[in-house]
């Protein structure tokens, strides 16, 4: 790719998310957010009353692996002004009020003058680039300002454009960043073979922060009377494929609870969900089966108030991380579609066994999980009753699985404290 590809992509992109916006609601939310974006910035404090670390997104699942280093650049310069990022609305209007940034925006529109007119109002000290989103006048422009760029749990495999005979301008991108900090070894080697030399193996900041959210122990009292002291199937971040491999378990083993918390909770795609699932309750519902004093405590008033029940259906956002607290064994939707697997160290964390769909080999820590034996990949539906027959006989297989599990995770913490100690020693930013 040339800069004329680029800038005819980048005009392609656009025109398509125009036309997108006429009947698709993301599309609409990606144009509408950047309206007025400019103006929003100019009305930041002055960049002299500010010493501003800037964070790039992509979207909600980047986000989670940007929150760990984030936190930690808080506590360690506690005066510094932190520039929140996202390209997707899929993590904007999730992490808009997020508390721990100091302001939370979209990015403009890759461009040589949007990228300038956004430099200059954010004036940056630090940038760091979370896993992937590449943007060549953005990172060109951070280069050109002598911004301290880093990379945070980068990723690379060899069928990426950097790495081909022709991946010239893809290759310029990366030669844009500082450091790049990446989650395993083969990324290092790949990158190095192709002439990268400031590259640094941290791991994944993921595992810093699911640890984080199991050591928190939250609890939800309505989901913990609603499961109960059963055997109990949580399956996050399920698509439709995911939720037609499970329904026939679910709706032929009443004596399971299941918690299905879909990837999207639109109006059609619960009332799609309800139909496949007979003994099916809504959380939003949950309150309505307890009187006022059970309902702040987390007591039902009777045990069989849900008699006939067997499925909970997560019609809210933001709880799925706590919800993999009460599996015996976890589900992690997308591995039937063709973007692949959603985040498995969710689940993993509380030394659980997790089960996904085919579509995982692109995922690090998914390949690394199953190696482990703390995961198992299933085809079809066929496979996926005969595993979880397995694992729900609480046997040697079951008890070996959740330890594999659970010492995965811990075993792979630390990035966090990798690309910290990086930015103190290197003097990228100071109080």
């Amino acid at each position: 790719m040339s800069i004329l590809f680029y800038r005819l992509f980048l005009a392609l992109y656009w025109l398509g998310a125009v036309f997108l916006s006429l009947f698709n609601k993301k599309a609409k939310r990606w144009l509408t957010g950047r309206k007025n974006l400019f103006a929003e910035l100019a009305r930041l404090p002055p960049a002299s009353e500010r010493r501003t670390i800037w964070i790039h997104c992509s979207s909600l699942g980047e986000f989670e692996q940007a929150r760990p280093v984030l936190e930690n650049l808080r506590q360690a310069y506690p005066g510094c002004f932190i520039l929140l990022s996202f390209f997707s609305p899929s993590g904007y209007d999730i992490r808009k009020d997020y508390p721990g940034a100091d302001a939370v925006t979209y990015l403009p529109p890759d461009g040589p003058v949007t990228a300038e007119k956004f430099l200059g109002l954010v004036e940056p000290e630090l940038v760091l680039w979370v896993k992937y989103d590449y943007w060549y006048f953005y990172l060109t422009a951070i280069k050109r300002r002598n911004i301290p760029l880093l990379l945070v749990s980068g990723i690379f495999r060899p069928q990426q454009p950097f790495f081909r005979s022709w991946g010239h301008f893809h290759r310029s991108m990366l030669h844009c960043f500082t450091m790049l900090f990446v989650q395993n070894r083969a990324s290092a080697d790949l990158l190095e073979a192709a002439g990268f030399n400031r590259v640094i193996v941290s791991g994944d900041t993921r595992f810093d922060r699911v640890a984080e959210i199991a050591r928190q122990q939250s609890s939800l009292p309505l989901v913990e009377a609603f499961v109960g002291t059963g055997q109990v199937v949580v399956a996050g971040s399920t698509w439709e494929e995911d939720e037609e491999e499970l329904d026939h378990y679910a709706n032929t083993h009443p004596e399971i609870k299941f918690i299905i918390a879909p990837h999207e909770t639109d109006r059609e795609r619960l009332l799609d969900i309800e139909k496949l699932f007979r003994r099916c309750i809504r959380y939003s519902d949950l309150e309505g089966r307890a009187g006022p004093r059970e309902a702040s405590g987390g007591f039902w008033p009777s045990a069989d108030a849900f008699a006939g029940i067997n499925v909970l259906l997560i019609d809210s956002i933001g709880l799925l991380a706590t919800l993999y607290r009460y599996g015996t064994v976890a589900y992690v939707g997308g591995g039937f579609g063709e973007d692949g697997v959603h985040n498995v160290l969710e689940a993993a964390v509380y030394g659980r066994p997790v089960i996904f769909g085919p579509e995982y080999e692109k995922y690090a820590e998914a390949v690394g999980l199953v190696a482990a034996g703390g995961a198992f990949d299933v085809e079809n539906a066929i496979e996926l009753e005969k595993t979880l027959d397995i694992l729900l006989s609480d046997g040697q297989d079951y008890r070996g699985a959740c330890e594999s599990a659970g010492k995965f995770v811990q075993d792979n913490t630390g990035a966090t404290g990798v690309i910290m100690n990086y930015i103190q020693e290197k003097r990228l930013f100071t109080s």
